[in-house]
């Protein structure tokens, strides 16, 4: 039998345990992202939220101006408040209680975006299984940068919003982190710092394969009775091609997170329906605008590359012309204050719907940023936009937008244009440049009405601004 003081240092030690296992239990909790080696956004109010006891106090200090804050927590136990951050710098610190503290640590203020989409934003530096990021593994070699932070929120599709997504960490860039992170977001990010000289914080929410109605929520899909949403009850098993499964899962614990502004890839996997992501892209746009709460943040987003979408479709599947998917996004920007698009007429390929130059699509998002965003100067900064036609015999005259120095093939024949007459069929046009406008005409339409270019599923785009940016394709019907 045990002794009597041996059995009272039992008791002293139980006691003990239980005490610190309370402590754990009542200690604050955080959402994932806000963990160490984070990157807040600079000279702003900068939210930051969890949980502890309900009816708790809890007190944030941050290191750089040794500011307090007080805040009590809901019935939910959930807390948040703002904290006032300094221009760019670090790194510091802030510290979280309740009674017991959490410290984060090495955290540096600067730029933070979000980078979002599918598979073509989720497409890592070391590129897919036999599938390259050209030039890669140069960049990956030269990566080591610690004002360059990482974060991607781990895949998740969930059938109810939830309040923090999967855990992760913030990484410095390094090698192996930049290898398996973004290639679209970490080019874009690094270019970033590079003109800019402060601390980037890049978080990556992408799903390959996934539409864009997965990334919204109920609320915002009602607009869309067409659009089936899974009920908190429905036995169906999920995926990430169901309707708000990855906004429940990963977008929507983060929103709320102060951002400078946002990068998206996305719009393969709705190319079967281009009429209605012309109003269901911009109400996703307006909806995580909304829930962030920072009004109308940039927001720059790549046109899908051309490719040959007959791989991509099933068997016996209708065949859809991905082009009016490019023109509904090409349209959308008119429906998105504050927004940009790369054109990459240049850079799809015929058989790979994940083209493997992310570099220049990365750059084109950059070159909106620094000059929208930034307000750098002097170079040109986004693709020459269709505007409108005019009909003069056999002619049609075509207007562009953005364009100041005109417009260019590099000495080429262009041979993607086409007319049509009131038959509304589209014959081969010659097409010339005149003073930055684009001439057309067919000897086989005599009295054209319509005109298309690069109107096709895959093609390569021959049309350019003198500074190299792509024209997008469109059409001036709208049949």
């Amino acid at each position: 039998m045990l002794s009597h003081s041996i059995r009272n240092r039992f008791s002293v030690l139980s006691l003990l345990f239980l005490l610190i296992s309370l402590q754990v239990s009542a200690a604050i909790k955080l959402p994932a992202f806000f963990s160490d080696n984070m990157v807040l956004q600079q000279k702003t109010n900068a939210a930051i939220w969890g949980w502890a006891k309900v009816g708790s106090t809890v007190h944030i200090t941050t290191s750089w101006n040794k500011a307090k804050y007080t805040v009590k927590t809901d019935a939910d136990g959930k807390w948040k408040t703002k904290v006032v951050t300094p221009v760019a710098g670090g790194p510091y610190s802030i510290t979280i209680s309740d009674g017991a503290a959490v410290t984060l640590n090495n955290i540096l203020i600067g730029e933070v975006w979000l980078c979002s989409g599918q598979s073509n934003m989720e497409m890592p530096m070391k590129g897919f299984k036999d599938q390259p990021v050209a030039g890669s593994n140069d960049a990956v070699f030269n990566s080591s940068n610690s004002n360059i932070r990482l974060y991607t929120v781990p895949r998740s599709v969930q059938r109810t919003p939830q309040d923090t997504s999967k855990s992760s960490p913030w990484r410095l860039a390094e090698p192996e982190a930049v290898s398996n992170f973004s290639a679209t977001a970490y080019y874009f990010g690094k270019m970033l710092y590079e003109q800019l000289h402060v601390p980037i914080g890049l978080v990556n929410i992408s799903y390959g394969g996934s539409p864009v109605e997965a990334f919204m929520d109920a609320e915002t899909l009602k607009k869309f009775p067409e659009i089936k949403i899974p009920s908190a009850t429905d036995s169906v098993k999920l995926n990430n091609k169901i309707a708000t499964v990855l906004y429940n899962g990963m977008l929507k614990p983060f929103l709320g997170f102060t951002i400078k502004g946002c990068i998206w890839y996305q719009g393969e996997s709705n190319y079967d329906r281009p009429q209605q992501y012309e109003t269901l892209f911009p109400a996703f746009v307006q909806q995580i605008r909304e829930q962030t709460g920072q009004g109308d943040f940039p927001f720059y987003y790549c046109q899908i590359a051309p490719y040959n979408y007959m791989n991509y479709a099933a068997v016996n599947a209708p065949v859809f012309n991905s082009a009016f998917l490019r023109d509904a996004q090409r349209k959308a920007l008119s429906k998105i204050p504050n927004s940009g698009m790369a054109v990459l007429m240049d850079l799809g390929e015929e058989f790979n719907i994940h083209p493997m130059d992310k570099a220049t699509g990365s750059k084109r998002l950059a070159y909106m940023a620094l000059a929208k965003t930034y307000g750098l100067k002097g170079y040109a900064f986004e693709s020459p936009s269709f505007e409108s036609i005019t009909v003069s015999g056999n002619n049609i005259t075509i207007k562009f937008s953005g364009a100041p120095n005109g417009l260019t093939a590099y000495g080429k024949t262009l041979s993607q244009f086409e007319v049509a007459g009131a038959n509304k069929i589209f014959r081969p046009a010659k097409a010339i440049i005149s003073a930055g406008t684009i001439i057309v005409s067919s000897p086989d339409v005599k009295d054209p009405v319509a005109v298309r270019y690069a109107f096709k599923d895959f093609v390569v785009g021959d049309l350019f601004s003198t500074e190299g940016f792509p024209v997008s394709s469109f059409r001036s019907d709208d049949w």
